[in-house]
């Protein structure tokens, strides 16, 4: 993305403007209501920064691997707990967790610090994972694969704290390479070790994260956040959080359900998906007008950039999660591959993205290539050539490629420093929430497809409903008492047809998002005025964080004067910025106010 300036919506957001005088005297505003968040920046050098990636890569990592390698085991899992279609609800509860949870994690690091809730995630993370192994039941596994963290979202914000918005795009290009790793190396990883136990698909990750928690902990020199605890907690925004997990939750149901499990006009999906969007509207309501720290600020939709990067990032995670879990689920039941072979190709999907991510891209250029792409893997059956079908994964990879790093420096641009992180985190939780969308119709689209060509043979409903529940049964149609017609038929005109209908949406949605994107993300200017005081400030702590605690000495911003953002929690949506002089007095804290408590200066 080219640092060009747009009139229309530029923004200097790190500049301190002077409020308007008023005549409320300065006693009105309440100490009480007044919460200090510390500004985190904290702008490395080369050397350092380097360093702080190592920690950060692990965490990825582990993060990467195992949202694709359980994946990979499901048939194994289905298979040893007789779970049936309910296994489809192991990737879903880590998705609609891991998805309602983003914009708290963002709010999380704001209030606790990024270091502390990077940690806290990824305790969690490893909790869950240890549990989630020792499961005696398909229900146990379910509900310990929903402790599931933001670990991405924060690593991301890390990263806009320790490198300037100019440079950003080649480092969180680095954390797109080490995700695509992950994912890469995922499929390869599950598979081997779903033909021999699928618990060490969870305990895998247990040792990685815990060196990864060591590293975090010793060498990133983040700043350390001021303030009492106690308060803290108390202005965490729960009900916005509570209110974004039930609507996500009431909604996506009868997504899975719709069509399979209950007919599309039952009050059993009709009511859940109506209460969804009554729930979506509360959130609004409660996040414009009743939240005193809101995790989702409505200011920033202020701006068209913000919310052309929402929309098409959600698109973003639509198309990435079916393709993630539906063409390695195309290969072994259509192709009857392996798990291993399955995964293996999944490697041009996701190889491409690396390569792509490293370089300047145009986010418009990606869709439009990615949507290319979609509508040539909707081709794909059977008699492909495998050729054709890794030309047409690879061309896919380098559309998506385009839409990652670029979308997140452009919502960062956007914004002041203050709103970095719940924009990055929103930013997460639409593209998640596309993706646990993705799984849902993609599985609608080809259940459905798949019960339509049955009929067409008169199968007997069990005999229906055991291979929607795992059409890879149908390699050995003896099995199921079909000859081998009647499942080539069943495989192309039910299987292959849904899965046709799942790529030729993800083109349609992708065009759709080339459009939005040209309209809505402007060109930003990537040079904010402060980025090299700061870079200099940053060298001269070097000696002093060395001597405080080696590499990974913070800096405690309560001793040192830096910069802190002084939220007010009565109204945080009308708010002016004015100026104060921090206690080390070269400082500048930014200083939101209620327009109804406006303090002179």
């Amino acid at each position: 993305m080219q640092p060009m300036h747009d009139d229309s919506d530029h923004l200097q957001p790190d500049v301190p403007v002077r409020a308007t005088t008023t005549s409320t005297p300065p006693h009105h505003k309440s100490k009480h209501n007044e919460i200090q968040l510390t500004d985190q920046t904290n702008l490395l050098p080369f050397k350092k920064v380097l360093v702080c990636f190592m920690g950060l890569s692990l965490c990825i990592i582990v993060s990467s691997l195992d949202s694709v390698t359980v994946a990979t085991a499901l048939s194994t899992i289905s298979t040893k707990f007789n779970a049936g279609s309910i296994v489809s609800w192991v990737p879903s509860a880590y998705l609609l967790t891991s998805t309602s949870f983003q914009p708290l994690y963002g709010r999380f690091s704001d209030i606790f610090g990024r270091k502390a809730t990077l940690i806290a995630a990824m305790c969690i993370f490893m909790i869950g994972n240890l549990a989630a192994g020792f499961s005696k039941t398909i229900v146990q596994l379910i509900v310990l694969r929903g402790f599931a963290g933001a670990i991405l979202s924060i690593a991301q914000i890390i990263v806009s704290d320790i490198v300037s918005l100019r440079d950003r795009g080649k480092y969180q290009g680095i954390i797109g390479g080490v995700v695509t790793i992950g994912y890469a190396a995922g499929p390869i990883i599950g598979g081997a070790l779903a033909q021999t136990d699928w618990r060490w698909v969870f305990w895998l990750n247990i040792p990685i994260a815990l060196c990864a928690i060591l590293v975090v902990n010793f060498v990133l020199p983040l700043k350390s956040v001021s303030g009492d605890i106690k308060r803290k907690l108390l202005v965490v925004d729960y009900v916005g959080c509570a209110l974004t997990l039930i609507a996500c939750t009431l909604i996506i149901l009868p997504l899975i359900w719709g069509g399979v499990t209950f007919p599309w006009n039952s009050a059993v999906i009709l009511g859940p998906l109506i209460s969804g969007f009554a729930a979506w509207a509360l959130f609004v309501v409660w996040e414009w007008k009743g939240a005193r720290l809101p995790i989702v600020p409505m200011r920033i939709f202020r701006h068209s950039t913000v919310c052309g990067v929402y929309i098409v990032m959600f698109v973003n995670g639509l198309i990435t999660f079916s393709a993630m879990f539906y063409l390695p689920q195309f290969f072994q039941v259509a192709l009857n591959y392996s798990p291993i072979h399955a995964g293996l190709f999944l490697i041009p999907v996701l190889g491409g993205q690396v390569l792509v991510s490293w370089v300047a891209t145009i986010v418009h250029t990606g869709f439009a290539v990615w949507s290319l792409a979609c509508g040539l893997i909707s081709t794909m059956n059977r008699h492909t050539h495998q050729g054709v079908m890794v030309v047409f994964m690879l061309l896919s990879s380098l559309g998506s490629g385009q839409t990652l790093q670029t979308t997140t420096v452009a919502v960062q641009a956007s914004v002041p420093r203050k709103d970095m992180s719940v924009v990055t985190a929103f930013r997460n939780f639409v593209r998640m929430l596309g993706g646990t969308l993705a799984l849902a119709v993609g599985s609608t689209l080809i259940n459905n497809s798949l019960r339509s060509s049955m009929q067409a043979l008169s199968l007997p409903e069990d005999l229906t409903k055991a291979i929607i529940d795992d059409p890879a049964q149908l390699s050995d149609p003896a099995s199921l008492n079909l000859s081998a017609e009647q499942a080539l038929f069943i495989l192309d005109s039910g299987y292959t047809k849904g899965f046709r209908l799942v790529f030729i949406l993800n083109a349609s949605l992708s065009a759709l998002a080339t459009v939005t994107s040209i309209l809505l993300i402007k060109h930003k200017n990537l040079t904010r005025d402060d980025d090299e005081k700061l870079k200099q400030e940053a060298r001269g702590r070097k000696n002093k964080d060395e001597e405080k605690g080696g590499i990974s000495g913070e800096h405690d911003e309560k001793t040192e004067g830096g910069p802190a953002t002084s939220l007010d929690c009565d109204d945080l949506h009308a708010a002016e910025v004015v100026t104060a002089t921090s206690p080390g007095g070269s400082s500048t804290a930014l200083s939101e106010t209620c327009p109804h408590h406006q303090v002179k200066s």
